[in-house]
């Protein structure tokens, strides 16, 4: 298995500028001055993304409130990212990696391990970006159902 890029705490989050679920486009650069929770989720409309992005909606109120900005990252077409939205009544952007450029420069695309097969996909991934654009925490290889949770006591909001 090939190793991936990994980022740690102190490293700058890599820049991006990609378009959204809302036919908009989205930069981190646009963030600054905000602390954002970046997440990257392998495919819209499954059960275990399904889960964890209704997860982060019914979270959003308090993440807000203690300053932070969700941002979801898939490989998925912004015409996909819509359906999802608002299927599922996503209240925060979705913003769509089509050709996993950003996916792989924060780490969350490469080889991963599936039902004891290795594979190249989406590495269900969190990130929490300060307001200068800095990594806080890196978090790969996340559970979809209840990884919220941990990061809200992680984050001390809980």
């Amino acid at each position: 298995m090939t190793e991936n890029v990994r980022l740690s705490a102190g490293d700058a989050a890599p820049d991006f500028t990609l378009p959204t679920d809302t036919g908009d486009s989205l930069s981190l650069k646009d963030l600054r001055g905000r602390k954002v929770v970046l997440y990257a989720y392998p495919a819209a409309m499954t059960p275990g993304c399904t889960k964890q992005a209704c997860d982060f909606r019914d979270s959003l109120a308090s993440l807000q409130a203690a300053g932070y900005e969700v941002v979801g990252i898939s490989p998925d077409k912004p015409a996909k990212l819509a359906k999802f939205r608002e299927h599922d009544a996503i209240t925060f952007p979705l913003v769509a990696d089509e050709d996993k450029s950003t996916l792989t420069a924060y780490g969350a695309y490469g080889e991963k391990q599936l039902y004891g097969k290795t594979v190249t996909g989406v590495i269900r991934s969190t990130f929490v970006i300060d307001e200068n654009g800095v990594i806080e925490r890196a978090l790969y290889n996340v559970k979809a159902t209840g990884h919220v949770a941990k990061l809200r006591r992680d984050l001390g909001l809980d």
